[in-house]
């Protein structure tokens, strides 16, 4: 019986076993990397024999290609040695998952059914992240013999921020904001039984919690970032007021030059954990190199020294502190720290064949001038939008460098892909 539903809504150029080892891998892949991504290949291997065209028939395999072997070459010559080549790994299986995965979700119900095994999935990452926050859980567990192990830090990573089966609260929070439109759609399709409609607004309910405990001011954006784009542009003549209205004691409580007197009044609305982490007060007395910015500035410095092929890998993490004093892991910008990684001309191709595949998507899904809250509308909106939000956030982090969330990334992609055809 199982089996028969696992079958449903499969995609006539899916195979059975492919079919059903991708959503395996959807479910799994929260709660273990190794689990997920051995259903995630396995998926990929029988995706390819059953691919709908050829690869290098398929015009949007072509940059990737192009960026994949501008990066191989550069890493014969790259300052981080050994960690270039191992830095090719986040790259070059995902270039081929792009296009294998696209079999699973060139119709809007496969999607649907894709976003359901990835909100179930995510279940263990809000239980156990409440756990550890309210009830002080902690780890490692093992589970099925120990091909699960879940590391739960007491109290979180950092203490007092909800990490759950992340390694870190940021990670955490960037899982669950992707996962939350995803929520937000299943929650208000039309024609859901009650009781199903109940499981999934407490379940909604824990979801944002969490999300809120992870203190993750990027996930607090994208929780409000995602609620237009899922209900669509049909209800934005009333949704956009009304969250201006909501959002701006926010606002006043944390922008520079706002008076004194006028500040102080909002803040009596506003939670002071809110707004003291939105305004960064916590971090106030933190060394420049620290900050973003710093971040930011040094990277684009090394990327204009090695324009063409860039210094390698992980260079980032091997200059940044030659340079500060102090060591940072990545750049806090993906196309920045592509570029000191791979050079411009890769970063140029894989990025910009990205924003081009989401804008192309944006007008299939969202800008439509017949909206609707049809299942196939209301996901795919939601699908673009958990898509749209994680582009966001390597804006300003690097979640990329979680290789669930690298997964996620790509399976979000090979989406919008069938969905611009």
């Amino acid at each position: 019986m199982l089996l028969s539903w696992l079958n449903n809504f499969r995609p006539k150029a899916a195979s059975v076993n492919g079919w059903l080892a991708f959503q395996l891998a959807l479910f799994f892949l929260p709660s273990s990397a190794f689990l997920g991504g051995l259903f995630l290949l396995t998926s990929m291997i029988y995706g390819s024999r059953n691919a709908t065209q050829p690869y290098f028939r398929d015009k949007w395999n072509w940059s990737f290609f192009i960026a994949g072997i501008l990066m191989l070459v550069g890493s014969f010559g790259a300052y981080s040695n050994d960690l270039a080549w191992a830095g090719l790994g986040n790259w070059f299986p995902f270039f081929w998952a792009f296009w294998s995965l696209q079999s699973y979700l060139n119709t809007s119900d496969a999607r649907r059914r894709a976003a359901y095994c990835l909100l179930a999935g995510s279940i263990p990452v809000v239980v156990t992240g409440l756990g550890q926050i309210l009830l002080g859980w902690q780890g490692p567990w093992q589970l099925l013999g120990g091909l699960i192990i879940w590391h739960i830090d007491s109290g979180g990573e950092p203490i007092g921020r909800l990490s759950g089966l992340f390694d870190y609260a940021n990670i955490a929070g960037a899982w669950l904001v992707c996962v939350w439109p995803l929520s937000m759609a299943t929650l208000i399709q039309p024609n859901l039984k009650i009781y199903r409609r109940i499981f999934i607004l407490i379940l909604t309910f824990a979801l944002v919690k969490a999300l809120i405990l992870t203190d993750s001011r990027n996930a607090w954006g994208g929780l409000i970032l995602a609620i237009p784009f899922v209900i669509g542009p049909s209800s934005w003549f009333w949704l956009m007021p009304l969250l201006i209205i909501l959002l701006m004691p926010v606002l006043l409580a944390v922008a520079p030059g706002v008076p004194l007197g006028l500040q102080q009044w909002a803040r009596m609305f506003v939670p002071e954990g809110l707004w003291s982490r939105l305004n960064d007060m916590r971090y106030i007395e933190r060394s420049i190199a620290s900050t973003r910015l710093s971040q930011w500035k040094i990277a684009l410095q090394l990327s204009i020294q090695r324009p063409i092929f860039g210094w390698g890998a992980a260079a980032f993490s091997v200059l940044y502190p030659l340079i500060t004093g102090q060591w940072h892991g990545h750049a806090h910008n993906l196309p920045l720290d592509m570029a000191v990684s791979h050079g411009f001309p890769a970063t140029i191709l894989v990025v910009g064949t990205i924003i081009t595949l989401l804008i192309l998507s944006l007008r299939k899904v969202i800008l439509i001038s017949n909206q609707s809250y049809s299942q196939k509308h209301l996901f795919d909106r939601a699908w673009w939008t958990s898509c749209f939000i994680l582009l966001v956030l390597h804006g300003t982090d690097m979640p990329f460098f979680d290789s669930r969330l690298n997964c996620l990334g790509w399976i979000l992609l090979a989406g919008l892909r069938t969905m611009v055809d």
